[in-house]
């Protein structure tokens, strides 16, 4: 991607920024010329990429971050259970719905003007509890009043995480026939690479309204100026 030569400079505040997709994400803000303050716990300091501002606070207690987001205009929200499984429904309440909870009232606080929700594509035939806990997320989101871009992918594929890469001639051929086409491109794979590029995208683009990145628009890539138009977020 090219660098934010076309595009204004972001002050961008990350929860989560030292996991799979935040590490990621946080080195092409910052090589694109964004600046980064990232929320770490004590002790993790050592995850995270250079030329990111640490911030020290805990993802389940808005008051201990929220004063620290300023002067950040977009707040970037990945926190949630690694490598979720069916087995971790509590989990996801504890974790990844608190933190949403607290991201928000921290964010309304601070008078962000725009959210990003990693979310999860829905509806699929398993893993009900994360979906469920994804979508109360979003629903908080709206009821206050946030402008956001809520990020849906199903699974992402990278380093550690390949294991669905076997999955990928049958999703091929789910898509020849109508009656599994829709589940296939609703539920389909993405990469890292692919994903970084939508969070990157959905920064330097912040929507006005709710905005919802399905992964066929998450394969398709950004040049498409269809991405520019926000969509109401539906359950």
């Amino acid at each position: 991607m090219e660098g934010v030569m076309g595009s204004e400079r972001r002050e961008v505040f990350l929860t989560g920024g030292t996991g799979y997709m935040g590490r990621a994400l946080a080195m092409e803000l910052v090589s694109r010329g964004h600046r980064v303050r990232m929320m770490v716990r004590p002790g993790s300091e050592g995850k995270a990429p250079s030329g990111c501002e640490l911030i020290h606070g805990d993802a389940l207690r808005a008051e201990s971050f929220a004063s620290q987001i300023a002067p950040a205009d977009t707040l970037v929200h990945l926190v949630g259970v690694a490598h979720p499984n069916p087995k971790k429904a509590a989990e996801f309440r504890a974790i990844d719905l608190k933190s949403c909870q607290e991201a928000v009232s921290a964010a309304v606080a601070a008078r962000v003007r725009h959210f990003i929700y990693l979310s999860v594509a829905r509806p699929a035939p398993v893993m009900h509890e994360y979906q469920a806990v994804r979508a109360e997320g979003e629903l908080i989101i709206q009821k206050a009043g946030l402008a956001a871009t809520f990020v849906r992918p199903w699974y992402v594929l990278g380093p550690g995480h390949r294991w669905p890469t076997a999955l990928i001639p049958l999703y091929a051929l789910a898509r020849l026939y109508p009656p599994t086409r829709d589940g296939a491109e609703r539920l389909a794979l993405v990469t890292l690479n692919e994903m970084t590029c939508a969070l990157v995208w959905a920064v330097e683009n912040p929507s006005q309204e709710i905005r919802v990145l399905e992964p066929k628009h998450i394969k398709r890539g950004f040049g498409d100026p269809e991405m520019a138009r926000p969509r109401a977020a539906t359950a």
